[in-house]
């Protein structure tokens, strides 16, 4: 990795840091932290933009009007070394029930996945407030959920460094931080009941 690409990553994660601790931007635990996410007029319109200055994902809906903010979270990107893919591309694969196919740790759950480049999706997973996973971007099974149910094949993905909507929606995002939770017991994440759905409708009008 390059110099400016090391310093891009350091950036990132002060900038993760400084949101995390911005008196006007408080930090929720896991249990207590909800998602909402709206239904498209026109499914076929669905975006998704990625910001990974700030981890921050939104799902929009351009219309005539201006865009409409269906969803904004808080999502986990690549760490230094492994980053998230720049640039536009396309959800071209979907599987709620996909699993690691690969050791180490062979099984574990990757629920929600929406792929948008070989190897590279957005799937369910402990989000952490700095850059951490190997390219893939995780977000919480609230976000996750739903953004499986925004979604289709052929929904455009536009991921940057850093977005205007950051400045528009970003102080909508609540900030999450999953790196001190514990793992869930083995078993149940083996099973099948690890896939159901969040309690409630996942989009709503």
């Amino acid at each position: 990795m390059n110099h400016l690409s090391r310093l891009f990553f350091c950036l990132c994660a002060a900038a993760a840091l400084f949101l995390t601790s911005c008196g006007t931007m408080s930090t929720v635990s896991s249990g207590s932290y909800h998602v909402v996410a709206h239904k498209p007029h026109d499914p076929s319109k669905v975006e998704v933009k990625l910001s990974l200055a700030t981890q921050n994902l939104y799902v929009i809906e351009p219309e005539k009007e201006g865009d409409r903010l269906l969803m904004a979270v808080q999502g986990n990107v690549g760490k230094p070394g492994d980053p998230t893919p720049t640039g536009d591309f396309t959800i071209y694969n979907k599987d709620k029930h996909r699993r690691r196919a690969s050791e180490p740790d062979r099984g574990y759950p990757m629920a929600y996945w929406c792929e948008f480049k070989p190897a590279y999706g957005f799937h369910e997973g402990f989000v952490h407030p700095v850059p951490h996973t190997h390219g893939c971007v995780r977000l919480h099974r609230e976000a996750a959920a739903r953004l499986f149910a925004l979604v289709r094949i052929g929904t455009k993905v536009h991921i940057a460094n850093s977005l205007p909507e950051d400045k528009k929606w970003g102080s909508e995002v609540r900030r999450l931080d999953q790196s001190r939770d514990p793992d869930p017991p083995r078993s149940f994440m083996l099973s099948e009941a690890w896939f159901k759905d969040p309690p409630g409708p996942l989009l709503i009008d």
